[in-house]
């Protein structure tokens, strides 16, 4: 079960983050749809995001402060038209805050680091990954890093 600390936390403000930027500053170095999702909370249309569908080896990363988050290990096919982990890189790389917006009961996934939004996580839904659960999150939000280590490919492919 995602721990939000019992707590019904909506406020960006309620954890200090590392990274410390202006309203100006963000929008200065992100696109107005980085923005929209990433500082705002937005959500992309789904089906149409760069990472949805893709099987690329790699790290994912913060598209806003390049703090890594996600593997491709845990990426899975959850069909739902957004790219779905079944859990994060490593404990305390993202914070979970406790969401009522748009009259529903979710839990929100946002950066630990610069407290940028990047989806939300659900779990019983079935899914047959090891935790049961579903970071559902905003290609928009992340950064492919692709795996340069050769080895691990098969040859003749």
């Amino acid at each position: 079960m995602v721990d939000v600390g019992g707590q019904a936390d909506t406020t960006a403000s309620a954890t200090e983050s590392p990274v410390q930027k202006s309203d100006a500053q963000w929008r200065e170095e992100l696109t107005p749809e980085e923005y929209r999702v990433l500082r705002q909370a937005g959500t992309e249309r789904p089906y149409t995001g760069e990472y949805w569908d893709t099987h690329t080896a790699g790290v994912y990363q913060c598209r806003a402060c390049g703090t890594e988050l996600f593997t491709s290990s845990e990426k899975f096919d959850s069909h739902c038209g957004w790219p779905s982990f079944w859990a994060p890189l490593a404990e305390g790389t993202v914070r979970y805050i406790h969401d009522r917006t748009l009259g529903m009961d979710r839990v929100e996934v946002r950066c630990a680091a610069c407290d940028s939004h990047l989806g939300h996580v659900f779990e019983g839904e079935g899914y047959g990954t090891p935790t049961d659960q579903r970071y559902c999150i905003n290609s928009v939000s992340l950064r492919l890093v692709q795996k340069e280590n050769a080895d691990d490919v098969p040859s003749g492919n």
